[in-house]
């Protein structure tokens, strides 16, 4: 029987396909944000109803962490960080949104499914790297071992959202 790891054929050919997944969704997300629906304006206007102020400031944000991420995950470019950024990106949807919705998306308000689904599937690339078919791999970056990249991903992902609800989320309170 051969063991398949991360850095194997299969294995990277399974870590590509959720970088470009996880990349594409979530940069398709923050060009939403930039060119569709409501744009930044309807961004911030919803941030601010759900208590992330100053709203304005908080859709640029949200938006270009999300295309930025979206590209790095997708060229397998700065991966562990890349990984991080969508960690907490979902972190902190999940606290200002879908938390008090459940579990299931299929909830009233949406639950958390799927926004924690896309939090621990960053631990993949984030713990194991790039693989072979990325930036990360071509240019030797972060040759650090998965202990150490599953340690970043953890801290800066869940310590930037930290950060980010500390800093900027007033939800309003009802009596």
């Amino acid at each position: 029987m051969i063991a398949v790891t991360a850095s194997s054929v299969p294995g990277d050919l399974v870590l590509l396909a959720l970088r470009l997944f996880l990349g594409l969704m979530i940069f398709a997300h923050g060009y939403r944000k930039f060119f569709g629906g409501g744009r930044l304006k309807g961004t911030a206007a919803w941030f601010e109803s759900i208590g992330v102020r100053p709203g304005p400031l908080n859709a640029l944000m949200a938006a270009s962490t999300e295309v930025g991420v979206g590209v790095l995950l997708v060229l397998g470019l700065l991966t562990t960080l890349a990984a991080a950024g969508l960690m907490s990106l979902m972190v902190v949807a999940i606290t200002t949104v879908h938390r008090k919705n459940g579990f299931f998306i299929f909830n009233k308000g949406e639950g958390i499914e799927y926004t924690l689904g896309v939090a621990v599937a960053t631990l993949v690339p984030g713990t194991f790297g790039a693989g072979r078919y990325s930036l990360d791999h071509a240019w030797s970056i972060f040759s650090w071992s998965p202990s150490v990249r599953l340690a970043v991903t953890l801290i800066v992902g869940l310590g930037g959202a930290l950060v980010q609800l500390a800093a900027f989320y007033r939800p309003t309170r009802t009596p």
